[in-house]
């Protein structure tokens, strides 16, 4: 959900405390048009901040749309001041999340061509204040959220099992959480797979293996219904289909957010 004040911080942050740039008199017209092809997300949040505005938006995409160059995403009406002080906010925020939508949409296509059941997932690699935007973006270009925050699922990492050793940090938080909630358990070898299945983890983080390694694990893993194995750790656009290929259920990136340049866009009064 958007709130006002994310609005008014996104707002005074651009407009800040003397707009002179602004001051245009009269009503006008604009929309906002993609400069290159891509898959379009954001437009909830450009939408909200031009409506805060009492700017009028009609003709807006769907969010997952594949747009091709100088395609119009969005058109607006309303006060010209309104107008163009809405927009610089509005084309940032639909830019950058149409890029995470596209990188999303070419990861997961690339995937889908070694496997067809395999989710591409983002992580929590986001930019502060800007989650929720980000992980719609995920979706609208074909991704899974993963988890949204903490206390959607128990991430078992390294530093816990150092701490308390493996089956230690498992049983520890599994007695802690909640019947409804996962427990995502990291390793780094392949041996430690089975470890971590027979302890109880409902998902295997297998963290920074070669597809190799990760084929390996999956074999191990298939020995334990219910349990799902992710594949994680410096994945990228150009190794996702390897990994896809050795039949793993999850592949996290967070590369997904943290990486994707945004979609050009351009916004153009009429």
């Amino acid at each position: 959900m958007i709130t006002d004040a994310q609005i008014e911080r996104w707002l005074r942050e651009d407009v800040g405390h003397h707009d002179v740039t602004n001051h245009v008199p009269g009503d006008t017209t604009g929309r906002l048009v993609a400069k290159e092809a891509g898959v379009v997300a954001g437009l909830d949040a450009a939408t909200r901040v031009f409506e805060y505005l009492g700017v009028e938006v009609c003709d807006v995409l769907d969010a997952g749309t594949r747009v091709d160059s100088e395609e119009t995403v969005l058109r607006v009406e309303g006060p010209a001041r309104e107008v163009l002080r809405g927009e610089r906010v509005a084309v940032n925020l639909a830019g950058h999340a149409s890029g995470i939508a596209t990188r999303t949409r070419a990861t997961v296509d690339r995937a889908r061509a070694e496997s067809t059941t395999v989710r591409i997932a983002a992580t929590r690699k986001t930019t502060p204040g800007l989650r929720g935007l980000e992980k719609r973006a995920v979706v609208a270009g074909g991704g899974d959220t993963h988890r949204l925050d903490l206390s959607h699922m128990v991430m078992v990492k390294d530093n816990h099992a150092a701490e308390m050793g493996l089956e230690g940090a498992i049983e520890h938080f599994r007695e802690r959480a909640s019947f409804a909630t996962k427990l995502d358990v990291e390793v780094e070898t392949v041996a430690d797979a089975p470890r971590a299945a027979e302890a109880g983890a409902d998902i295997v983080l297998l963290d920074n293996m070669s597809p190799v390694e990760v084929a390996d694990a999956v074999e191990l893993l298939s020995n334990y219904d219910g349990v799902l194995a992710e594949a994680s750790g410096g994945i990228t656009l150009e190794s996702v289909a390897d990994y896809a290929a050795t039949g793993v259920d999850v592949i996290s990136m967070g590369s997904l957010t943290h990486s994707a340049p945004s979609l050009d866009l351009s916004f153009r009064t009429n």
